[in-house]
């Protein structure tokens, strides 16, 4: 039993070959009827004769209907992949109902049936190169000798901010669904010192835009004695490195999104790098109402994007408008080494930050935000107990692939994505 990509790359000219898959197209006529066969490797054009024992099958074949079809393939460059299988034989296995996708494609619909449009090409080519990123993030990280390391994802505190966290029952306590590894992985650095994960995060932010999601998957790194130099120059490492092999190992399925694989061979550090005061004085040349000290939106952010080439670093944001445990930086009080990484037609996709090793510093960054210290003891014993400099950071996974791919929403990237209006299928 072959699959449809590998008959198409091996050229089985004039052979006999026996495929299974799905219907995914029909057309009937009085003589012969077409089938577009398609499984998870490629689609491939089948034709039964009315002659042929295989035609009482195919008239009663539906769309997604899975079949076992038997035949001879032959070059035919009408074909839409350049073959064309002349069925002999055709069984069906399921036997679908009338497909419910059809002409109405709107983007609700298509939610709601979410379940069955993971059939579509796009969806499935855009799973091929999530599958794709998520094995070069480790592939990355383990030739860099880094450990994979796992956090909770329910949590005690909480890490990003308290208007963005789901609160969960937990035994008759509060409990927050996690919403970065952070904090636990500052903890791993001082027994593995360079680790790094793939894990889901949650934000319950009320944001209806084409690149949030309330539940998300991040790769994030951490790494002890790493300067805040040394981490932009990794995650530069790590954007090209992942464009460089999706580009290699995705053609197909970049070409089938509409994204040319050459594109992404161009992203070859290093990146430009600009300050977040010098990026406010760009956006207000270009027009945009932003001022320092205000964090840089959506629209602010893909602006800032669409000026380079490459991904570009924003680094030493004003302290007030970021996380507590970012470190000051050493020249400027009121700065942090702090940068978030912005990619054309995306926006934000990375960011990262030296920590800050000071512990009076963090307990009086803590008392800003009003958190209560007592819930971060455990987390400020990683300071009591042989500090060091350290650094980490995190990638959206589905902007990262939105960003490779061009797709238009992250919703996209993502098998069963959810959003504040979405919870099902």
């Amino acid at each position: 039993m072959k699959q449809i990509g590998d008959i198409l790359d091996k050229k089985y000219d004039d052979k006999k070959v026996t495929l299974r898959g799905w219907i995914y197209r029909k057309r009937d006529q009085k003589q012969l009827i077409f089938l577009i066969l398609r499984d998870s490797t490629d689609t491939i054009q089948a034709v039964v004769k009315k002659d042929s024992k295989a035609w009482e099958a195919a008239q009663r074949a539906t769309i997604e209907s899975s079949v076992i079809v038997e035949g001879i393939l032959k070059e035919d460059k009408r074909a839409p992949t350049g073959y064309e299988l002349q069925v002999s034989k055709l069984d069906i296995i399921g036997l679908a109902e009338i497909f419910p996708i059809t002409r109405d494609k709107s983007t609700e619909f298509l939610m709601d049936v979410r379940h069955l449009w993971l059939r579509s090409r796009e969806m499935a080519a855009a799973l091929r190169i999530r599958s794709e990123v998520f094995k070069a993030i480790h592939d990355f990280f383990q030739s860099s000798g880094y450990v994979e390391f796992q956090s909770p994802s329910l949590t005690a505190s909480k890490c990003e901010g308290g208007s963005e966290v789901f609160e969960v029952k937990y035994f008759g306590q509060k409990a927050y669904l996690t919403q970065s590894w952070q904090l636990y992985a500052e903890a791993g650095i001082f027994a593995l010192e360079k680790i790094y994960c793939i894990a889901p995060s949650f934000r319950a932010e009320k944001s209806f835009t084409s690149r949030h999601l309330t539940e998300f998957w991040q790769a994030e790194a951490e790494t002890a004695w790493q300067s805040f130099d040394e981490m932009l120059k990794q995650i530069e490492e790590l954007m090209s490195f992942i464009a460089q092999k999706i580009a290699k190992t995705c053609k197909k399925e970049l070409k089938l999104l509409g994204k040319d694989p050459d594109e992404l061979l161009k992203i070859i550090p290093p990146f430009p790098r600009v300050k977040y005061s010098d990026a406010i004085k760009k956006l207000q040349k270009k027009g945009l109402k932003v001022k320092y000290g205000d964090d840089i939106g959506t629209p602010e952010e893909k602006a800032l994007a669409d000026m380079y080439d490459k991904p570009v670093l924003v680094t030493h944001y004003p302290k007030k408008i970021k996380s507590f445990y970012m470190k000051e930086d050493p020249k400027d009080s009121k700065q942090v080494l702090a940068c978030d990484v912005m990619c054309k037609g995306v926006g934000e996709t990375v960011g990262g930050s030296e920590r800050e090793e000071d512990i009076k510093k963090l307990k009086a960054r803590l008392k800003e935000a009003g958190e209560k210290i007592k819930e971060y003891e455990w987390y400020l014993d990683t300071r009591r107990y042989g500090s060091v400099p350290h650094c980490g950071f995190g990638v959206g996974t589905e902007r990262l692939i939105r960003w490779l791919t061009g797709i238009q929403h992250v919703r996209d990237t993502i098998p069963f994505p959810r959003t504040p209006s979405r919870l099902k299928p």
